[in-house]
């Protein structure tokens, strides 16, 4: 499989310090995906670094076997890491249980041991939190950003925009109008 280095920020937030927790901890990246949803962009990624600043670590045995409520606190403690912070901090829970007994505690071995391009969308996918779109867009990122190109990873990338195009803040202000259109888009070939 190729592989390149990985990118020293992930430009998802306007924090660079949380940019570079995502693009150098997977465990953080992937519980930012989880965070991602009725939230900005910005503030699902800045979601890992400010949990690792209240818990002091992302270990995800740890988060895993941390009690429901305590991690609720964590999550609805001032400023709020999200708008509804009992149910995402069950959801990072999940996750996290889930990169602990699956894959050691390295979310990072979701992508980097998959087989094949289908391989690696149904490892993603059997994540806890991790639906079709986000499969989709964490797809895009692993093989655009982070260069993990499993045998096959041509015929599962995304035919439309996703955070994997985001290379610069620039960039995520394009994504973001891009991706309300192909939501639009969506909706009205519903109606």
């Amino acid at each position: 499989m190729a592989t390149t280095s990985a990118p020293a920020e992930l430009h998802f937030t306007p924090d660079p310090e949380a940019n570079r927790l995502i693009a150098t901890d997977p465990n953080a990246l992937l519980i930012g995906f989880a965070l991602d949803q009725q939230v900005t962009v910005q503030k699902a990624f800045s979601g890992p670094l400010e949990l690792k600043r209240r818990l002091g670590h992302l270990d995800p045995a740890r988060i895993a076997a941390t009690p429901p409520e305590d991690l609720a606190e964590a999550f609805r403690a001032r400023p709020a890491i999200h708008r509804f912070p009992g149910a995402m901090a069950e959801r990072v829970q999940k996750l996290c249980a889930a990169i602990a007994t699956e894959y050691g505690g390295d979310g990072g071995r979701v992508w980097t041991e998959a087989a094949t391009g289908a391989d690696l969308k149904a490892r993603l996918g059997a994540l806890p939190g991790i639906g079709d779109m986000k499969v989709r867009s964490l797809t895009a990122i692993v093989v655009n950003r982070l260069g993990v190109k499993p045998p096959g990873y041509e015929d599962v990338l995304p035919n439309h925009p996703t955070l994997g195009d985001v290379d610069s803040p620039e960039a995520l202000e394009a994504y973001q109008a891009a991706k309300r259109a192909h939501k639009a888009a969506m909706r009205a070939a519903k109606t």
